[in-house]
């Protein structure tokens, strides 16, 4: 009876000890994740240990026992088969299909990405934000004594613009004890664009984070759901009507047991009520920004620029072998957030031979021949242009500037506040123009493209039609330093513009006077190209 009761025992100290293991280690039970192997591995000796202590083997006896060299040869087949797994997995016996894992299509640069308006530009990277989030976190005396800033900060588009957003988390684990009745009360929200920053207070607190422990800890509540689903890296996004959402990606295995990783699955789970939606990827709502990351877009493409002769060739030869630069960013493009980084050789010398965007939705990929310089070589010229000042120059962000693919740099200074902004060419790196505002940075690389011949004055072939009649309204203004007078003539809608440099004589003209004007016709107002009394 002792006996029986003395295995019981253990039986049951053997279970919950499994049982926590699983709870803190959260494996998934999947034959595709190397923690299950390890868990299964680990399993397997714990029962040779207990197949020992139960027939009290001597040390003599241990290579004698079938029972023992049974279980072990079980220990050692599990070894074999996760080894075999992992080789059979790899680029090394599969470069072509780890280089056909992603899809690469030829874009059109002006095409593709539209000139965006200057309100439109994210300005901040995600340093920058970072700031902004702890100072906005900072002035909120309420819950600053309780909550931090998640150093998430996801890059989305939300109703049209590009932001960046990020859970609060509780303080400590006291703070958690003290709180979790009523959730996380509030998440912040950063324009990338105006650097307007808010703290977005919920209605109902968030009650399943990353900062939550217990069952309410947002992969132990996921795992418990999808006890078979292997998750690559979560983000927190917010819906068109801000409710915080966890996307959660699950992997997909193209290539034997653990190899081949793209995304099949996405799980959304509601970060107030704990409710859950899974997603075929294909199927997955458009709102949603990021189910590829980064990285594992980067991951993909590289294996697609290096494998193309296979895995030999990318170690040795490197015969067309291509490979993403250091570094990457986001444009926002049609509702999507689509990766940017440069492409250049595999033997690391200082020009790109084009760029490729990466749709973190749906993985699309585009590459764009575009030869020039990598984007270590562009930020090293924006910082020389400002080499006095001692700024630092941010990762590049790829954008349309008149036609030309231009790199668009933030500079900031050693307490990591932007103050200000670079445009580089991405042909010729030799131009660069730097301005204390995104306009005035604009306009002075706009003025250097003219002087160097890449972009041309516009023939002007508009008519030159003439106006007659008397003076009915007339208004003075200033564009650009210079002065210019408005005109309205009796019978004509229109609005004549004087410049006073051109035409100094406008100056004797006043309401009443009867003029003939020649001019050529404008959008919004027309351009005086002379003027006379009648």
């Amino acid at each position: 009876m002792k006996k029986i009761k003395r295995n019981l025992i253990i039986a049951a100290v053997v279970i919950i000890l499994l049982g926590l293991y699983y709870y803190i280690a959260l494996p998934a039970v999947n034959i595709h994740s190397t923690e299950f192997w390890i868990f299964l591995g680990v399993l397997v000796l714990l029962a040779a240990a207990l197949f020992v202590k139960k027939k009290k083997l001597s040390r003599y006896e241990l290579k004698e026992s079938k029972g023992l060299k049974v279980i072990m040869g079980i220990f050692a087949a599990v070894v074999i088969v996760y080894l075999a797994g992992a080789l059979l997995s790899s680029p090394i016996v599969n470069a072509k299909k780890y280089q056909q894992l992603m899809t690469v299509e030829t874009g059109e640069f002006t095409t593709d990405i539209e000139e965006l308006s200057f309100d439109q530009i994210p300005l901040l990277d995600r340093e920058s934000a970072t700031l902004l989030g702890n100072r906005e976190m900072g002035s909120m005396v309420d819950m600053v004594s309780q909550f931090e800033v998640d150093d998430l900060y996801s890059q989305i588009n939300y109703q049209d613009r590009p932001v960046r957003v990020s859970p609060l988390k509780y303080a400590s684990i006291i703070k958690w004890l003290t709180n979790s009745g009523e959730g996380i009360p509030a998440y912040i929200k950063i324009d990338m664009a105006t650097q307007d920053t808010e703290l977005v207070k919920l209605d109902e607190g968030m009650k399943y984070t990353a900062s939550d422990h217990f069952n309410r800890n947002i992969y132990r509540h996921l795992r418990f759901r999808y006890p078979t689903y292997i998750f690559n890296d979560l983000s927190f996004e917010v819906d068109e009507e801000g409710t915080p959402y966890w996307i959660c990606p699950v992997k997909k295995f193209n290539i034997g047991l653990f190899g081949g990783v793209t995304i099949g699955r996405v799980v959304l789970c509601n970060a107030i009520t704990g409710e859950t939606t899974d997603y075929a990827i294909e199927d997955a709502p458009q709102w949603i920004d990021r189910a590829y990351s980064a990285d594992l877009l980067v991951e993909l493409y590289d294996y697609h620029g290096t494998l193309q002769h296979g895995f030999l060739n990318s170690v040795f030869g490197q015969k067309d072998c291509l490979v993403t630069t250091d570094g990457y960013n986001y444009l926002a493009i049609d509702d999507d957030v689509w990766v940017y980084t440069g492409v250049t050789s595999i033997t690391g010398d200082q020009s790109n031979v084009g760029f490729v965007l990466m749709n973190q939705r749906t993985m699309e990929t585009r590459f764009y021949e575009v030869e020039g310089a990598t984007e270590q070589s562009a930020m090293d010229s924006a910082e020389g242009q400002v080499q006095n000042l001692h700024y630092t120059a941010t990762f590049p962000l790829l954008l349309n500037i008149s036609g030309e693919p231009t790199y668009f740099i933030a500079l900031k200074d050693d307490a990591g506040l932007v103050k200000m902004y670079a445009m580089v060419n991405v042909q010729k790196y030799q131009i660069v123009a730097t301005g204390d505002t995104v306009s005035a940075c604009e306009e002075q690389y706009t003025t250097l493209m003219y002087e160097n011949g890449i972009k041309e004055v516009e023939e002007d072939t508009r008519e030159i039609l003439t106006a007659e009649g008397k003076i009915t309204k007339i208004a003075q203004g200033v564009v650009d330093g210079n002065s210019h007078y408005y005109i309205m003539l009796d019978g004509s809608d229109g609005i004549f513009d004087v410049s006073v440099v051109d035409y100094i004589d406008v100056i004797r003209y006043d309401v009443g006077d009867a003029v003939t004007i020649e001019y050529k016709e404008g959008e919004e107002t027309n351009t005086v190209l002379s003027m006379n009394r009648v």
